[in-house]
């Protein structure tokens, strides 16, 4: 029995999400199928418009036998610190087989250019270089990939993809992995299809359209009545309260805070100040990131601590809590149910991160006591 492993946001679940559930069923058809997810806050500085036990609940009703959380401090951090954590989870839980969605669908291409980037000395030199030249992260390696070997990567969910590939080889895992062809453009915000992209279902849902054909059933009723909520007010009020205090905060460097300290009480939401604040050097998505670190007050010195200290299980299936009960001798690191006193300190961050999400959301304050959801 093949042990497959996702890892999604699902901000929110959509028919290509489905598409990707249902194509690994027909790749793999007797396997159990474990989901990384990521819940209150996601890896482009997002709210998430679902709750986590939507997410979960969702996932379990298309066809996932067992659903973990991929912990705050990985997801809401860079590409290569995300998959860190969500490799680290499938590695514990056993998983042979990585299934991702690939803009290129070339997963040897992506291994080709990990290996660069992981054994090329030159590699790092040439990204230096560009960054030196004023450009951010993302562009500057994609440059020097290009300068090294003619290869070519841009497009959103490769780059993810090569971050879970690298990470796979960093860890020595023998996890496999495998692309399935992305078929909407993640960029286009518009439904011109049954299959189109998360950004372009949050747009729709603040500009009420219908998106009742492009999303499930079931995502459907949770969504009809969504709209995406800003946490500015709750930003602008901790960054006025602290000042320059908040380069203590994860990813708030390079004097970054003195910009976000001028701009605070010139902005009105939360898309003007990423705006304003954004250089060459810092993407849109960086200073999104950033600005959740600070709501969430995740200092530099929590964020040093990457080691993956527990697994938190958020729902299964029958099937999905046979295999977990047969493995969980073999995790070396504590598999989460329930929260007790003997754990809280484990969970501290996401605790804190979800009362945050809770405010926010006006949802349920004390969710994060839920037991895992059954099916």
């Amino acid at each position: 029995m093949k042990k497959i492993g996702l890892i999604c946001e699902y901000n929110p679940f959509h028919n290509g999400h489905l598409y990707h559930i249902e194509k690994t069923k027909e790749l793999y058809p007797d396997s159990i199928i474990i989901l990384v997810l990521s819940t209150c806050f996601t890896q482009r500085g997002n709210l998430s418009i679902l709750t986590k036990e939507e997410k979960t609940n969702i996932s379990l009703n298309y066809g996932i036998d067992l659903v973990v959380e991929l912990p705050f401090i990985f997801s809401s951090q860079s590409a290569d610190i995300f998959a860190k954590g969500a490799i680290s989870i499938l590695n514990e839980l056993g998983c042979d087989t990585l299934v991702f969605g690939s803009e290129s669908n070339d997963v040897e291409k992506l291994k080709e250019i990990a290996n660069i980037q992981l054994n090329n000395s030159l590699y790092d030199d040439l990204v230096k270089s560009y960054l030196d030249d004023g450009v951010n992260y993302p562009t500057a390696m994609s440059n020097a990939v290009r300068d090294i070997s003619d290869l070519d990567i841009g497009t959103p969910n490769d780059l993810l993809g090569l971050s879970y590939v690298k990470e796979i080889i960093k860890q020595g895992s023998n996890i496999t992995p495998i692309t399935i062809q992305r078929t909407n453009d993640f960029h286009d915000e518009e439904l011109n299809n049954k299959i189109v992209s998360a950004t372009a279902i949050r747009k729709a849902l603040d500009e009420d359209k219908d998106i009742k054909d492009n999303v499930p059933s079931l995502v459907y009723e949770y969504l009809k009545n969504k709209k995406n909520i800003s946490y500015f007010d709750f930003l602008k009020y901790k960054i006025i309260n602290e000042g320059s205090n908040i380069s203590n905060y994860q990813t708030v460097d390079e004097g970054i805070e003195n910009r976000v300290i001028n701009y605070i009480d010139k902005c009105r939401d939360l898309d003007t100040l990423i705006d304003k604040v954004k250089t060459k050097r810092y993407t849109y998505n960086k200073i999104s990131r950033m600005f959740i670190h600070i709501l969430v007050s995740l200092t530099k010195e929590e964020a040093l601590d990457q080691d993956l200290k527990y697994i938190r299980v958020l729902g299964f299936n029958t099937r999905g809590k046979e295999y977990l009960n047969s493995i969980k001798r073999n995790i070396k690191v504590p598999i989460i149910t329930n929260i007790k006193k003997n754990n809280e300190d484990l969970l501290k961050i996401e605790i804190r991160t979800e009362k945050i999400y809770s405010l926010i959301t006006n949802s349920d304050i004390n969710s994060y006591k839920n037991p895992p959801i059954t099916k």
